[in-house]
């Protein structure tokens, strides 16, 4: 009798603390993938190739590395170019474990056709040394803050002059701007934009997960050295700019860093504000050509890519998927 009433006393515990756990309120920053970022039973895996090195001329004493995703049955589908999306931090976009889980996500909407065959290209940042380090992990390399901080377009020239048409040696790449997706996280965020801005006619789509639209990049005038800008120039840039042809998703959560750089998320909503005044001041003003592609969705995360993670599927589609 003892030993019934031990178990059922157990029990109980275990069904209160279900019911607890199942009764507490959702934390900040708290979001749960979706079936679409999880390896699914019956869909079959793309293959993960490299890392490789790179070392860039353009970008001087760096070097990289990357991955390249082909699709399941690239064999099959490579008669014809196939679009391509490139993530920056690759080291991390690529973790089977972490927030973003890249091929697993495309691995599952190729599967379902919800976006067309696609390319992967995940790149780290650049490190200064002669060979990039076994022991950085997921860490960022040391020239992290000189590349994708800066607003000028080494990178955008980097990746469109040289490891591109490098992987265009081998793989068949859709040239079609409209065809190719850069994104990023952070830091990584305003790199991909910078390159879209410099150069739309190759890259016209741009993912912005947590993006640092701040002065991180900034670097004040000496007597030998002009004013560097930061990515806080960029709201007051789409302003007084002709608008370019992109389709942009804006990603952050209300809890991101407020510090010497700038505040997070009202460096995103100004990047927000911006891109829809150029439209509106386009509309208003019968301007012709292009108009910005622009949504967004705001969390209540911290400086976390989970959201932006979870929410990677419905971006892709809203990007590729059939209309």
């Amino acid at each position: 009798m003892k030993k019934l009433l031990t178990t059922l006393l157990i029990l109980g515990n275990i069904f209160y603390l279900n019911v607890a756990q199942a009764n507490e309120p959702r934390k900040p920053g708290d979001y749960q993938f979706t079936a679409d970022s999880l390896e699914q039973p019956g869909v079959p895996n793309g293959s993960l190739k490299g890392p490789y090195e790179f070392h860039s001329k353009i970008i001087k004493n760096t070097v990289r590395r990357y991955w390249v995703y082909l699709p399941a049955n690239y064999e099959t589908l490579h008669q014809k170019p196939l679009n391509l999306l490139v993530f920056q931090d690759g080291q991390r976009a690529t973790n089977p474990t972490g927030s973003l889980r890249v091929p697993e996500v495309l691995d599952n909407l190729i599967h379902k056709k919800n976006i067309p065959p696609t390319i992967g290209l995940f790149i780290t940042p650049g490190n200064v040394s002669e060979t990039y380090p076994d022991n950085l992990g997921m860490s960022n390399p040391d020239h992290r803050a000189q590349e994708y901080d800066a607003l000028n377009d080494n990178y955008a020239r980097m990746l469109q002059e040289e490891l591109l048409p490098q992987l265009e040696k081998t793989y068949a790449i859709s040239s079609n701007p409209q065809d190719r997706i850069i994104g990023g996280t952070s830091s990584g965020a305003i790199c991909a934009f910078t390159v879209a801005w410099h150069k739309p006619d190759a890259f016209r789509n741009v993912i912005s997960i947590i993006g640092s639209y701040t002065s991180i990049g900034y670097a004040p005038a000496t007597a030998d050295k002009p004013m560097t800008p930061g990515g806080d120039l960029y709201p007051g840039l789409i302003r007084k700019s002709p608008i370019r042809p992109l389709k942009i998703f804006l990603q952050d959560g209300s809890n991101d860093i407020d510090n010497e750089h700038g505040n997070w998320f009202l460096a995103n909503q100004q990047m927000l504000a911006a891109l829809t005044y150029a439209n509106k001041n386009a509309d208003e003003k019968n301007i012709s050509g292009p108009r910005y592609e622009i949504k967004h969705l705001w969390g209540d995360g911290d400086h976390s890519d989970k959201h932006g993670g979870v929410l990677l599927p419905e971006i892709l589609r809203w990007m590729w998927g059939k209309k």
